[in-house]
């Protein structure tokens, strides 16, 4: 959508055009500071100043790739858009699917603050499995799944996020916000997280987020292998498996979010 710049001008222009510039962020999704100065009219450093101006009172937020989206003051917890039943509704033929594919373990989580908490899953029927664990909870940057998602946030919300520090975790290679935002810009380059004995010993996982249907990380699905008997060539096959699911779990979603 197209907002003309011709309609009657507000007595105050800036507030005016922050308002336009959530309009626009609202309707089209991620903006670039060329592409708000373009839909206004005005210089790119003026475009600049609204949106560092909208996201200093959280009504806008940087993405990973330096983009403006709607911010924490107008858009709730994007995990939390969805109840834990429509989520598992949602993506339980997904995983059965993905299930039959990998033939591994294949598990359904969700991000809970700076944590991820197992909602569902499928476990292996193979002797030597990795078990379900629905229910539990644990750091989210121990997780492929929890990776994946953090993955989709930008630096700013992750110091949010973590703002208390790194919670410590025995097996984890992440320690401090550095070695957390160093791993994310491998996750965005890989377009899915892994986790090689980082969660416990003796168990390899990777794993994709879900998104909503603008866009926002709502959920992760992961595999998780036995690392006795994990094999790098199946990498490939495990991603592509995992986001064949992902894509159709989102679009499960999007078709909820219509039916409402």
């Amino acid at each position: 959508m197209y907002f003309p710049m011709s309609i009657p001008s507000s007595p105050i222009a800036s507030v005016d055009r922050a308002l336009l510039l959530i309009l626009l962020m609202k309707e089209s999704g991620p903006i670039s500071v060329k592409s708000a100065s373009e839909h206004l009219g005005v210089a790119p450093s003026t475009a600049h100043r609204l949106l560092n101006a909208l996201m200093h009172r959280g009504f806008a937020a940087q993405d990973h790739e330096r983009r403006y989206r709607l911010g924490p003051a107008l858009v709730e917890r994007h995990s939390e858009r969805y109840t834990v039943q429509a989520l598992r509704q949602s993506a339980r033929s997904a995983l059965m699917v993905l299930s039959q594919e990998v033939g591994e373990t294949v598990q359904l989580m969700v991000l809970t603050e700076g944590n991820i908490q197992f909602i569902d899953g499928i476990e292996s029927t193979k002797t030597l499995r990795v078990g379900m664990r629905v229910g539990d909870k644990m750091p989210a940057f121990v997780s492929a799944g929890g990776k994946a998602i953090l993955a989709l946030f930008s630096n700013a919300e992750l110091e949010d996020l973590y703002r208390q520090g790194i919670p410590a975790w025995s097996t984890s290679r992440i320690d401090s916000l550095k070695t957390l935002k160093r791993e994310m810009t491998k996750v965005r380059r890989a377009e899915f997280g892994s986790n090689f004995e980082e969660m416990e010993e003796g168990v390899v996982g990777l794993g994709v987020a879900v998104t909503d249907p603008d866009g926002h990380p709502v959920a992760a699905i992961t595999t998780a292998t036995p690392s006795i008997r994990f094999d790098r060539n199946n990498i490939p096959s495990h991603v592509a498996a995992l986001q064949t699911a992902a894509a159709a779990i989102s679009e499960e979603l999007q078709e909820l979010q219509q039916a409402q």
